[in-house]
């Protein structure tokens, strides 16, 4: 199969995955944001976005390193599945923990504290599907992912269907999640026992500092970009209330869905493609961005003026007249999604020239500054600051990104760009 066919077959792939995965879950947000209201929904929306900081901390970045090096050399897949998977089952622990000792910390109802420890197991069981899941894309087989992550949502979708019909509440949804989390985790790990690699768990001491050493970057910006998407729920939980943050995250999940389906979708399938060109043809791997660049472009834009002309008519239509709040904010926000379709693709190119202490370095950077910006905004601005702090975020953030790439096309193998050997 030709680089053309194969990154053509994964991105359908991949794109199928987060169409029929994206559909289904936003059908579920769109019912329980209905069901629970804008204060239940913002327990929900909170619960999530707490946890979503310890996914980052359970793997710091040894998926994405995975991906990078299986997808160079597929002979030390058995290796990176033994090792790191020691790695990741201590991580989890340690994060659980902190997860429950940082919530119980925090000024919090007995209701909110639970849904907090039920989605953070439910993260810990997501994290190592995750990482079975970059064997998928390592090994450019997008398909098994698809269907693993397409299993997850429909057991995820049944479950909470039933249960807002039998009129149960919060803890039961996020139960619903935890059940669903299992079952992908289990098929994950048996397709790629049976398909790709078998672990070898002979700890090497020397590989596993190294890995993690390679690995530590692509976890840092993780947690960067887990901050500036997220931090703003938990600060508007924190200063405002659930009812803003049920606001707030009705129009945030239209951004997030389309966000996974457009630009991570696409980006995701070119980083293996990247990968092996950043060893193998300096050329070909600046065709691939350009084109990839061009797409992204290209459709983040059209579906930017879209949503931004109809976006009262979705909200109302989706969410009804208790979301009314949510349609400024989808009209900022849907122009962040803009910037990170460009912005993703950029640090993807970075990432596969190993280049990912950049990328860290600018999403610390816009990190930091979105934490600054949402204290100063929110406050006065409420959610409307918040979503205003994420779209001049991901515009510095882009900026960084773009300068840095500048400078590699102007001349791949000076200042500082030279690809290095794997793990």
């Amino acid at each position: 199969m030709t680089t053309v066919r194969r990154v053509a077959k994964n991105i359908i792939a991949l794109a199928s995955a987060e169409l029929i995965t994206k559909f289904l879950m936003f059908i579920l947000i769109v019912l329980i944001a209905r069901y629970l209201g804008d204060v239940g929904y913002g327990k929900y929306s909170f619960a999530m976005a707490f946890t979503s900081f310890f996914l980052i901390l359970s793997d710091l970045g040894l998926s994405t390193l995975t991906i990078r090096e299986v997808a160079r050399e597929k002979e030390l897949a058995g290796k990176y599945l033994g090792n790191l998977s020691l790695v990741k089952l201590v991580l989890s622990v340690v994060s659980f923990l902190l997860l429950v000792v940082i919530i119980n910390l925090m000024d919090y109802p007995y209701d909110t504290k639970l849904a907090v420890y039920i989605a953070g197991a439910y993260v810990v069981v997501s994290s190592f599907t995750q990482f079975f899941i970059s064997f998928f894309r390592a090994f450019e087989r997008m398909e098994y992912e698809t269907l693993v992550r397409v299993f997850e949502k429909i057991i995820a979708f049944i479950l909470v269907v039933c249960l807002i019909y039998l009129g149960y509440g919060l803890i039961e949804i996020m139960l619903a999640y935890l059940v669903s989390g299992i079952f992908s985790f289990l098929i994950g790990g048996l397709i790629v026992l049976r398909k790709f690699a078998m672990p070898e768990f002979k700890v090497d001491v020397s590989f596993l500092k190294h890995a993690i050493k390679e690995a530590l970057p692509f976890g840092l910006t993780a947690v960067f970009v887990v901050i500036y998407f997220k931090i703003d729920t938990v600060m508007l939980s924190v200063m405002k209330g659930d009812a803003v943050v049920g606001w707030y995250n009705a129009a945030y999940s239209i951004i997030d869905g389309l966000t996974a389906l457009v630009a991570g979708s696409i980006s995701f399938a070119f980083f293996p493609v990247m990968s092996r060109y950043a060893k193998s043809s300096k050329e070909m791997l600046k065709k691939v961005y350009f084109r990839a660049f061009l797409l992204l472009f290209s459709a983040g834009l059209t579906i930017s003026v879209l949503v931004t002309i109809f976006a009262d008519k979705i909200i109302l239509i989706l969410y009804g007249q208790e979301y009314l709040n949510s349609i400024l904010a989808l009209r900022i926000l849907i122009w962040a999604f803009f910037i990170i379709c460009i912005s993703t693709i950029s640090s993807t190119l970075l990432n596969s020239v190993n280049k990912q202490n950049i990328v860290a370095m600018g999403t610390g950077l816009g990190a930091t500054l979105n934490v600054i910006l949402n204290l100063v905004l929110i406050p006065k601005y409420s959610y409307v600051g918040a979503a205003y702090a994420t779209l001049i975020t991901e515009g510095i953030g882009f900026g960084i990104y773009l300068g840095c790439i500048i400078k590699f096309l102007k001349n791949p193998l000076q200042r500082g760009y030279e690809v290095k050997g794997g793990v």
